[in-house]
């Protein structure tokens, strides 16, 4: 499924709501492992509400390196870090005081966990968060399920690792949006192996400790358990304040089906998370006018009705809408439905796309706000008919 050039784009909702909003927003990606795409994903959202106006500065990013990363800064404004000697070297800390001072919209903020170095106004990075919450300032931020507080002891025993920097599980909740960025633990081995994630030194040693298949297919479910949990709990929350009774909603999945060929990975994606949570889930395949029978491409077609017959095999409920829309079809859909459990898929496009074309996902978390978002990269050229 594919984003139209006259829909109204994604970052200007969001940046509407930043203005009109009474508190600054919190946005979290979470990850099951470095190198899943957490921060090129920031830095995505950084360029879209750019290119809508919107006041954004980076606060800090890490790109350990990876050259794709930094080419996605492009001419993004950054505030310049902070240098503080320590133990006869000099670091480098994100500047909260200067963040402060320049004032912006948004800021981006990578590497949630990291400690600060002594001599820095806090301890985590967390805390300087919060500081820039209060101050007004909406944030972006980014961190992998091992960091998160209450997951400490599960982590170590899942992976044999203690994990040392962590986050209390409050900030998770006072987070407006968490977003699972997920990829395949063949996709993240064969990053690590090219280089993506680590130094050649260290590639063997991961493989073979932390990136192993099973510490991967675990923390994977972690980060999805934890956050259908944090939506539980903002479900609770929300109904107490608004003096609702507590009423027992059922976990509904919908994955957003397409004609790529890489949506059986959704699919399969969508019948283990069913098995977990729910009873019902659909594959819900929105059909545009250039992909009304007579027009779709016969690959495409052929492609689809392969994705259909699995979907039905999986026992999903498939559903066919018909819009000139793709994301009004979805956000109306899991409306009507409430869906509690989105997973969508989404191909590599480039920065320009994306600004020009809008974003699905980001213009769904804008309007659906009680539903857990699981997104799953797609690998191959981008066709007709994907998110």
């Amino acid at each position: 499924m594919t984003a139209t050039a006259d829909r109204r784009p994604s970052a200007e909702s969001l940046l509407a709501q930043l203005k009109s909003s009474e508190r600054a927003r919190l946005r979290v990606y979470i990850g099951a492992a470095p190198g899943v795409g957490k921060t090129f994903q920031m830095l995505e959202d950084a360029h879209l509400l750019h290119k809508q106006g919107a006041d954004i500065v980076i606060a800090v990013v890490e790109t350990h390196g990876r050259a794709e990363t930094a080419e996605m800064i492009g001419d993004l404004e950054r505030v310049p870090m902070r240098k503080i000697p320590y133990r006869n070297v000099v670091l480098e800390e994100m500047d909260l005081e200067a963040v402060l001072a320049r004032r912006p919209d948004v800021a981006i903020v990578d590497e949630l966990a990291h400690t600060n170095v002594p001599g820095s106004k806090n301890h985590k990075r967390f805390e300087d968060v919060l500081d820039l919450l209060a101050a007004g300032i909406s944030v972006i931020t980014a961190v992998n399920i091992q960091h998160l507080e209450s997951l400490n002891d599960a982590i170590a025993r899942t992976t044999g690792v203690r994990v040392r920097e962590t986050v209390p599980d409050y900030f998770l909740r006072r987070a407006d949006e968490v977003v699972n960025v997920d990829v395949s633990v063949d996709t993240l081995r064969t990053r690590l192996r090219q280089g993506k994630i680590y130094g050649i030194e260290k590639i063997e040693q991961s493989l073979n400790n932390f990136f192993r298949k099973g510490n991967l297919s675990a923390l994977r479910e972690l980060a999805l358990r934890q956050l259908a949990t944090d939506q539980a709990v903002k479900a609770q929350d929300y109904r107490e304040r608004e003096g609702l009774e507590q009423a027992v909603i059922p976990e509904k999945i919908m994955v957003c089906l397409s004609s790529n060929t890489e949506a059986r990975r959704l699919l399969r994606v969508g019948s283990r998370i069913a098995g977990r949570l729910a009873s019902d889930w659909f594959a819900v395949y929105v059909e545009t006018p250039r992909e009304e029978p007579g027009r779709i491409r016969p690959s495409d077609h052929v492609s689809l009705q392969e994705n259909i017959r699995l979907a039905e095999e999986l026992g999903a409920k498939v559903i066919k809408l018909k819009a000139d829309r793709v994301a009004d079809a979805l956000i109306d859909f899991a409306r009507r439905e409430a869906i509690t459990h989105v997973i969508f898929g989404q191909s590599v496009r480039s920065r320009w796309d994306i600004l020009f074309h809008g974003s699905i996902i980001n213009r769904f978390l804008q309007e659906v706000k009680n539903a857990t978002v699981q997104v799953v990269p797609f690998h191959q050229i981008p066709q007709e008919g994907e998110v």
